[in-house]
């Protein structure tokens, strides 16, 4: 049960990223025609939730590939009729906002080490940050500030958003690895498990402002 909960990880990365983005393209598209540019909002807080897609957590246990959150990052793990799936949480620290146009960014607490129990290899990736013009989401590379590089991208498509006072919600959001992720992850792990495009699972984001 251990090992499962870690492997929710690696998707708990995406995560981050989607929920914002997400939540703040819907709020765009809403927008009327001729409206003026909005002011940028800042972000007091929230939490971005990741749970990984049918047959992901199976497939890193399944080859030895463990992802551990990294505090103050929490996980559990669901039983489902598709298999195990794992559910990682980040909190939301700050960052701003537009959403007329779409910008800004997310800034997330938190990060992931992902193991090779087969070969003793690892990587870690942490203090995810979701940019809302790119779609992306990044993280610095084994505690460097200077190695920061897009892990995911953000898949929009079937977001849904819903709004509150100061609480914007969005679920729904898909994490697709990048191709510099995958190599990265390949690369350190020993392995070729990753692959560009791999959808790893989907995100829900709470903000407030």
């Amino acid at each position: 049960m251990r090992g499962l909960r870690y492997l929710a990880a690696a998707t708990a990365v995406t995560s981050l990223l989607a929920g914002s983005a997400a939540t703040a393209a819907s709020a765009a598209t809403a927008q009327p025609r001729g409206t003026r540019a909005a002011a940028a909002v800042h972000l007091r807080g929230g939490t971005t939730a990741v749970t990984t897609a049918p047959g992901i957590a199976a497939a890193l246990l399944k080859n030895g590939i463990v992802p551990l959150a990294t505090p103050p990052g929490g996980q559990s793990v669901q039983i489902r009729k598709t298999g195990p799936a794992v559910r990682f949480t980040f909190p939301v620290t700050g960052g701003r906002v537009t959403l007329n146009p779409l910008g800004g960014n997310i800034q997330h607490r938190g990060g992931i080490l992902f193991l090779n129990l087969k070969n003793g290899k690892s990587i870690q990736v942490s203090r995810f940050t979701i940019n809302l013009t790119r779609a992306d989401l990044t993280g610095i590379v084994n505690g460097n500030p200077k190695a920061r590089v897009p892990l995911f991208r953000l898949d929009l498509s079937h977001a849904k958003l819903t709004a509150g006072k100061h609480i914007v919600t969005a679920r729904g959001i898909g994490l697709k690895l990048t191709s510099a992720a995958a190599k990265a992850l390949n690369a350190a792990l020993g392995t070729r498990l990753f692959s560009a495009g791999l959808k790893l699972g989907t995100a829900k984001t709470l903000l407030r402002f």
